[in-house]
């Protein structure tokens, strides 16, 4: 049987308590907020069935009808998660604060929404601004997803040692000490709810995980969604849009009895819920991606070494340029690796190598190295770069990132280097 995350994340529990009653506002009329009450209770139906789609069609009504609703716009927000259209989801969930800043699981909807479209560094400043309304468990992980896994396990630390922990907050802790290559300590924490067969599947799991071919692809199988192209939500509904025409006849798409209803399935004994999520279906890797330090960045194209002559001869007087950026200092050295990837073989590495210089031109002056493991029966061999300080770990990984790479941080484990530089017989370790 397919193990699944244990953090499950249900759509409609993002939402405030009671967000199906609309309060009409000066501008408003009672009737729009009865009537959009109406569509909005039709909307959280369609989310319980996970018809995103329907749940779309009916939450932009209920928008559309009472447009200074908090609640109606979170609930759009949700629609548009469940239906993976993440750009728009943002745009509703941003709404939504601004009309009430005060709902964490919003703020978490939006933190969600912005991880997905890319905009990690949006996501920490959320998080930071609502701290004190999302739980310790929801936002450790959030924090871990956002690049930064060693705070998300010290964070998650603290709250897995109280009287009152439950397992989702130690499996959550244990998912980011292995988003933090701290796979062993990560495997002893999740065995605590887990059997060692279940633990042993987890772990593969996590590390298809840790590596994300896309930035949404983390947040839509947290979520059990797809994620789809999306231009945003319709101008008409931004936050200070002009009053639309609302069509007094109901979406036949959305109203359609015979659609079929995809249930999400019943947890296991050993499922946990986040207070209010639901399914939660882990996919590829969402790398650790964090800022490149500037001494590792290569200067920008166009800039090219220039060889000395012996004697050098007298400059010819030109129009001043404008003056090239001074280096920056040389990164500190440590034992902090960048995982580039885990593949079959040291062969198949060398290619993937090869592929990175030529997607991130600073890999070239640094010193390819890898070390052997297995997992599941399965030998495979990691690629990484490493000998940095943590902080310039965490750039290069960012960095990385931003050029359409995947990587995420990691301390050295064994790493040496590369199997395809080194000589016969001779063992060397990476720096």
């Amino acid at each position: 049987m397919k193990t699944r995350m244990l953090l499950k994340v249900s759509l409609p529990a993002l939402l405030v308590a009671g967000a199906t009653v609309a309060v009409a506002s000066a501008g408003e009329g009672v009737a729009d907020a009865k009537a959009a009450a109406k569509v909005a209770a039709k909307a959280e139906r369609a989310l319980g069935k996970r018809a995103g789609a329907d749940a779309v069609a009916w939450a932009e009504q209920a928008v559309t009808l009472s447009p200074q609703d908090a609640g109606h716009r979170a609930l759009l927000g949700q629609a548009y998660l469940q239906a993976g259209r993440f750009r728009s989801a943002r745009e509703a969930f941003a709404d939504a604060l601004q009309l009430d800043g005060r709902n964490g699981r919003v703020a978490l909807g939006l933190v969600l929404a912005q991880i997905a479209t890319g905009d990690w560094s949006a996501a920490r400043a959320t998080l930071d601004e609502h701290a004190g309304k999302i739980s310790a468990s929801d936002r450790g992980l959030a924090v871990a997803l956002t690049g930064d896994p060693a705070s998300a396990v010290a964070m998650l630390t603290d709250a897995a040692r109280r009287p009152d922990a439950s397992p989702k907050t130690r499996q959550n802790l244990a998912l980011s000490l292995a988003l933090a290559g701290q796979w062993q300590m990560a495997r002893v924490v999740a065995a605590a709810d887990m059997s060692p067969a279940d633990v042993d599947a987890r772990m593969v799991e996590w590390a298809a995980f840790a590596q994300p071919r896309d930035a949404s692809d983390q947040v839509a199988h947290l979520l059990g969604v797809k994620a789809v192209e999306d231009a945003g939500r319709p101008a008409a509904l931004a936050l200070n849009a002009a009053p639309a025409v609302v069509p007094t006849v109901e979406p036949v798409a959305v109203a359609a009895a015979a659609a079929p209803v995809v249930v999400a399935p019943e947890p296991t004994a050993e499922a946990v819920r986040a207070p209010g999520f639901g399914k939660v279906v882990f996919g590829p890797r969402q790398e650790i991606v964090q800022a490149l330090p500037a001494p590792t960045i290569r200067p920008a194209r166009g800039l090219v070494k220039v060889a000395l002559t012996a004697r050098p001869q007298p400059l010819p007087v030109v129009a001043k340029a404008a003056p090239a950026p001074a280096p920056a200092a040389a990164p500190a050295k440590g034992g902090w690796f960048v995982q580039l990837g885990a593949y079959d073989s040291p062969a198949v590495a060398r290619e993937a190598w090869g592929r990175a210089q030529r997607r991130f031109a600073a890999l070239e002056d640094h010193t390819p190295s890898g070390m052997n493991f297995a997992a599941r029966g399965r030998d495979f061999y990691r690629l990484s770069v490493g000998g940095f300080a943590h902080s310039d770990a965490q750039g290069f990984c960012r960095r990385y990132r931003a050029a359409g790479g995947s990587c995420f941080v990691r301390q050295v484990a064994g790493d040496q280097v590369a199997q395809w530089l080194r000589k016969p017989g001779v063992q060397v370790a990476a720096r």
